[in-house]
């Protein structure tokens, strides 16, 4: 009997855990086996931190159909997040080992590798027209020429009348399913909306108008994406926990570049102020 309860007290220190684990599960998108050369380091996603929360419904033990009758959606702060992946540090190991939680969520895919190391050549680029001349030389231009390094034609399905490049991408994106406003991976789609006046209106209603490509994500939370802006292709910072924050503190690390400029009767704007959506190349 002595060995039976000596196995039975290691069983109840994991029991909740496991519990806790699936209070709190969010759900991963689908990933491809993660290739062992060019690696892409992604640092668990500090930006959780509120004011973004991530929400959990009863989809995520089922179908919608199954759900509770009134059963309203449930909201699981990233404290709660963070305590139960430091918690999951004690079964499956400190950051530096493998089979951590973000670890699985965050890999960077043999897809999303390629979109990326596609993007870090032209970094430095003035204009695309030095690479190629089958795509317009702005930021639709370079997601379609990373992107096609994966194989991937991001206006296969064409365009609607008076519809701009980034709005067809960003169509087909949701036609698709791969939009998520979930912590990105590297390879993700970054769409921007009312970075310029578009129609010349002087309002701002213009809809989606930049793209990039996301390089990484610090452990604060502050995304690095590649983008052909207006002086090339270019890295720029967005951090979703401080939207209208340009520096944290004076003298401090950028967290948002500027990405729509001021203009007569009109301030500039920040990355975090304008973001719309991340999506995945899966399903592109």
């Amino acid at each position: 009997m002595r060995p039976l309860m000596s196995l039975r007290l290691p069983l109840l220190a994991v029991f909740p855990l496991s519990v806790l684990v699936g209070c709190a599960t969010v759900k991963p998108r689908p990933t491809e086996p993660v290739a062992t050369t060019e690696a892409v380091t992604v640092a668990a996603p500090g930006g959780l931190a509120a004011p973004v929360p991530v929400p959990v419904t009863a989809v995520e033990l089922g179908t919608a159909e199954a759900a509770p009758t009134g059963v309203a959606t449930q909201w699981v702060s990233a404290g709660v997040l963070e305590a139960t992946l430091r918690a999951a540090e004690q079964v499956t190991g400190p950051a530096s080992t493998t089979g951590r939680f973000w670890d699985v969520v965050l890999a960077p895919t043999q897809m999303s590798r390629s979109i990326v190391q596609r993007s870090l050549q032209l970094v430095g680029m003035r204009s695309l027209r030095r690479v190629s001349r089958g795509v317009p030389d702005d930021c639709s231009g370079f997601v379609r020429l990373a992107y096609r390094s994966a194989g991937i034609d991001l206006v296969a399905h064409g365009f609607r009348a008076g519809e701009n490049a980034v709005s067809a991408i960003f169509r087909r994106a949701v036609d698709v399913g791969s939009v998520h406003h979930q912590p990105p991976r590297p390879g993700d789609l970054v769409f921007f909306r009312e970075t310029y006046d578009r129609n010349r209106d002087g309002r701002r209603n213009d809809g989606m108008t930049h793209i990039g490509v996301v390089e990484a994500v610090d452990a604060h939370g502050t995304v690095t994406f590649i983008h052909r802006g207006g002086k090339g292709v270019a890295r720029g910072r967005l951090n979703l926990s401080f939207p209208s924050r340009h520096q944290l503190e004076q003298g401090g690390p950028v967290v948002n570049d500027y990405i729509r400029p001021a203009a007569k009767g009109s301030r500039a704007y920040l990355a975090g102020e304008l973001f719309a959506a991340f999506a995945s190349p899966e399903g592109l």
